[in-house]
């Protein structure tokens, strides 16, 4: 019997050895998500590699500022052609439409009413089909998924103060933001032009119903990982509010929280010329269906961040929902990963389809700029086309010269290739407080545009624009890193 036990008690042993355990070798955390990652939609696949970042063989103004430089970059993904004005409207309505759900929350038209708080631990949705339900436990603290998140990304109020943030104006009461929103309601627009999200009656151009551009803010953050990097900020109080998370106002500053408005200057079109007849582009250009496909305009740097960040937001929420792993954050280009794209694995040739010649063998140009004195429409274009107009350089990417420059998340400095590391080279200094020097304010654009002669159209051409200055010839795209060394990897 006791030999029985024994025997017993040894083949328990080895069983429970031979389970996930892994005989006790180092295994490894077991049941991990599998990453195999899909490109992301409207993106093309950059790979790893080298190039010698700078001119190519000219030095127009002679500044000498450009010398080449060797240097490497990880993979990454890149947009295939600029954002358009439609990408860009999905963002605007998106805002407005956040902005309009906690409008209705706080002041909602007549017969959409919530219930009353309950009294004891009720953990339940309360939904009526309005505006607002509630989320209720006995200390009236939880907050339903996502919407604390929502709410920090655009200010809940008016300039005249109608309303605060549900949470501080009716505790318990939580936007609902799965109710669609009649914006062909009267009773809906009233409260929405009460609450300032549109235009009265005397701030209309005969009578049509405007959108106050003015209300669309959106919040976005950074961190500050280089200073959090320094040795002397490695030992802050993490029981304090962490100093290296920046919240960017863009230079205006709402009631509740720093704030970007992020509704594209339409003006442009006409300041940036001086007796010009640009009106019709000033009218049209973002509003009209015509110009859906066309490069956005009349973004600052601020703004191009703040779509960057409001585009990671959507793809992770839908990432969360099916409970699937992140990918990494969209941005803004660094000025090397933007020429290296734009060559296209091209070694040395100065313009995205190699050259050194603007045109092809037909005579025909192969980007939208200025070819000649006086004559923009040289090209098949007088001012922007829409994208992919033209055809693509060797990764498949669209518009690298031409059309309209785009930001990169670079400040511009005329030596900084003398003293950026060879290695994913990135200068990224932010202009915050009044006191920083205007130069960190200059941000690199890259690629020239439909105004520009054919120098400012080349691969290895930088310029800059203050990050507050929004244009009609500078737009942006997006890039996001690639989790890895090459898609050859993944299994």
């Amino acid at each position: 019997m006791k030999i029985n036990n024994a025997v017993y008690f040894l083949f328990l042993v080895f069983i429970y050895g031979c389970g996930g355990s892994g005989n006790g070798e180092l295994i490894g955390v077991q049941d991990r998500p599998v990453w195999n990652p899909t490109d992301p939609y409207g993106m093309v696949f950059v790979p790893q590699g080298s190039f010698n970042m700078g001119p190519g063989y000219q030095d127009v103004p002679y500044a000498n500022a450009r010398k080449s430089k060797t240097v490497s970059v990880a993979a990454f993904y890149m947009d295939e052609t600029e954002i358009t004005n439609n990408e860009y409207r999905q963002f605007v309505f998106w805002v407005r439409d956040s902005i309009a759900h906690v409008i209705l929350a706080n002041n909602p038209p007549e017969g959409e009413t919530f219930p009353d708080n309950a009294i004891g631990g009720i953990t339940d949705f309360k939904k009526d089909g309005g505006y607002m339900y509630r989320y209720e436990d006995k200390n009236h603290k939880e907050v339903a998924e996502g919407e604390e998140y929502t709410l920090k990304h655009f200010p809940a109020h008016d300039r005249n103060d109608r309303h605060k943030d549900v949470g501080d104006a009716n505790k318990g009461a939580r936007v609902n933001w799965d109710k669609e929103i009649d914006y062909n309601s009267r009773e809906v627009m009233d409260r929405l032009i009460e609450g300032g999200l549109y235009n009265a009656q005397t701030s209309r151009y005969y009578g049509r119903r405007t959108l106050n551009t003015d209300a669309l803010h959106f919040t976005y953050e950074d961190i500050d990982v280089r200073s959090g990097a320094k040795k002397d900020n490695r030992d802050w109080n993490k029981t304090e509010i962490n100093p290296f998370i920046l919240i960017h106002d863009g230079g205006e500053a709402s009631e509740n929280r720093p704030s970007v408005n992020i509704y594209p200057d339409t003006l442009v079109w006409v300041h940036d010329y001086a007796y010009s007849y640009n009106e019709p582009w000033t009218r049209n250009y973002f509003h009209h269906p015509a110009f859906d496909d066309y490069p956005v305009v009349g973004v600052n740097w601020h703004q191009a961040k703040a779509f960057s960040q409001w585009r990671t937001m959507i793809l992770d929420n839908f990432l969360i929902s099916r409970e699937e792993p992140l990918h990494d954050e969209f941005r803004l280009p660094t000025e090397t990963e933007w020429e290296y794209a734009s060559r296209g694995g091209l070694e040395n040739s100065p313009y995205p389809w190699g050259g050194p010649y603007t045109v092809n063998e037909q005579g025909c140009y192969l980007a939208n700029f200025k070819p000649r004195r006086g004559n923009y429409s040289a090209d098949g274009g007088v001012r922007t086309v829409a994208v992919a107009s033209y055809n693509p350089n060797e990764y498949g990417l669209y518009d690298m010269a031409g059309n309209v420059a785009e930001w990169t998340s670079n400040t511009y400095d005329e030596s900084s290739y003398a003293f950026t590391h060879d290695m994913n080279t990135d200068m990224d200094f932010l202009y915050e407080d009044e006191g920083d020097s205007h130069i960190k304010k200059r941000k690199v654009i890259r690629g020239g545009s439909w105004k520009d002669i054919s120098y400012f159209i080349q691969n290895g051409t930088r310029t800059y624009e203050y990050q507050d200055t929004a244009k009609s010839y500078i737009g942006f795209r997006n890039v996001i890193s690639f989790l890895g060394r090459d898609k050859v990897d993944i299994r």
